[in-house]
């Protein structure tokens, strides 16, 4: 009789085939269920807790830093948790050319790097162009979740999607908005208000 060795965890950080085609984001996880993505993820503090209380949802974490993807597979695999998986990528690039069209119900962009100086601000993510990008990667009724302690910042992210007939503000859910990124708890701890958005992309 033959013994099959463990196979252990799966792995968490993954590398894609290609970086100029589209992924096939159903084949990298175990169950097909719907997508959402984090577009800097910092250490994982909020995708490991929102993924572990939608178990029937599956999680793509994007961050450029190798530390931090490790951080994520570490509480993934403390937790238990097959529904995440991990990319070391520019969040740009990675939403406009490797998310397949309407493949994503949500994207969670939280605490982006504000460029607080005026000559940087060109450098910030969330712009008319990358609301469009959303857009594209977004099935109808998809959702993208903002955060930031910057208020100019969040002034342009509400100008950007309230500018875009495609999109419509809603409310974040309670549930939601009660799961914290590792940024959010520190700047909670030293009293800075926090801001929050949502719009949902509409036919």
């Amino acid at each position: 009789m033959q013994h099959v060795a463990n196979a252990g965890p799966p792995a968490i950080i993954f590398r894609p085939p290609s970086y100029v085609e589209r992924l096939d984001v159903g084949a990298l996880f175990p169950k097909p269920h719907p997508l959402e993505v984090e577009l800097g993820s910092g250490d994982g503090s909020f995708i490991a807790q929102w993924a572990s209380l939608n178990p029937e949802t599956n999680f793509l974490a994007v961050e450029r830093l190798l530390g931090r993807l490790r951080k994520i597979e570490r509480k993934s695999h403390r937790a238990g948790l097959a529904n995440v998986r991990a990319l070391r990528l520019e969040a740009s690039y990675f939403a406009e050319y490797l998310l397949p069209p309407e493949s994503v119900t949500a994207f969670h962009i939280y605490f982006p790097d504000p460029w607080p100086k005026r000559k940087h601000r060109v450098n910030r993510l969330i712009n008319e162009p990358f609301a469009e990008v959303l857009r594209a990667a977004l099935r109808i009724d998809g959702i993208v979740y903002l955060r930031t302690d910057d208020l100019d910042y969040f002034a342009q992210m509400n100008r950007v999607f309230e500018a875009n007939k495609n999109f419509k503000a809603v409310p974040t859910p309670e549930r939601l908005a009660s799961v914290l990124t590792d940024f959010e708890r520190n700047f909670i701890a030293e009293g800075i208000q926090t801001n929050r958005a949502a719009y949902r992309r509409v036919a």
